[in-house]
């Protein structure tokens, strides 16, 4: 009973990340049903295709290995950074930071992104992957902001849609803070 109470209490408190206070929006274990339900329909879709997923860091390390974890077919994992963010705001300048290694010609990839919005980031990685001649490009999104998307490619995975609010924690960040956080936390208006 003790564990429950403390549980609540955390659930209802309000962090602070560098100068903004954000509020709990997806609690970690909404998160982990997602990430379930998204991994069960990546097994079945991809059943024997061993697939490369390929995490776009920073945002995306902990939905990739809480995904991977749950990813029961033969696969590999590889990572790129990429950026288009600076404080709480798109750039629309996005830049690869840290390119692919590893050979994708003939396979299936699967972009593992922490949130997907404006879609800027998806567009150019996805144009860099074709350049590599893989078999077939997928994409799954921890969260999907359809309110923001305005690309053409199809998000073919979406653990949750959420509206175009500022989020952080389970990877997401606020100038490079905040990642560390089990829940999802939205900005308090001020």
């Amino acid at each position: 009973m003790i564990m429950k109470d403390i549980s609540a209490k955390m659930e209802m408190e309000n962090i602070t990340v560098k100068d903004k206070e954000f509020e709990i929006y997806i609690t970690s274990d909404k998160i982990q049903e997602a990430v379930v339900k998204l991994a069960e329909k990546i097994n079945e879709d991809l059943k024997g295709e061993n697939p490369l997923f390929i995490s776009v860091l920073n945002g995306s390390f902990i939905f990739a290995a809480d995904l991977l974890k749950k990813i029961t077919i033969d696969c590999g994992i590889s990572f790129i950074k990429m950026a288009s963010y600076q404080g709480t705001s798109s750039t629309g300048d996005v830049r690869t930071l840290v390119g692919l290694d590893e050979d994708i010609r003939d396979r299936s990839v699967i972009i593992v992104e922490d949130i997907v919005d404006t879609g800027n980031t998806i567009v150019n990685l996805v144009e860099q992957l074709k350049a590599l001649g893989p078999k077939q490009i997928k994409i799954a999104t921890l969260l999907f902001k359809p309110d923001a998307y305005d690309k053409d490619i199809i998000i073919d995975y979406k653990a949750l849609e959420v509206p175009n609010d500022f989020l952080v924690g389970y990877g997401l960040d606020y100038d490079g803070l905040g990642r560390n956080h089990e829940h999802i936390y939205t900005l308090v208006s001020s």
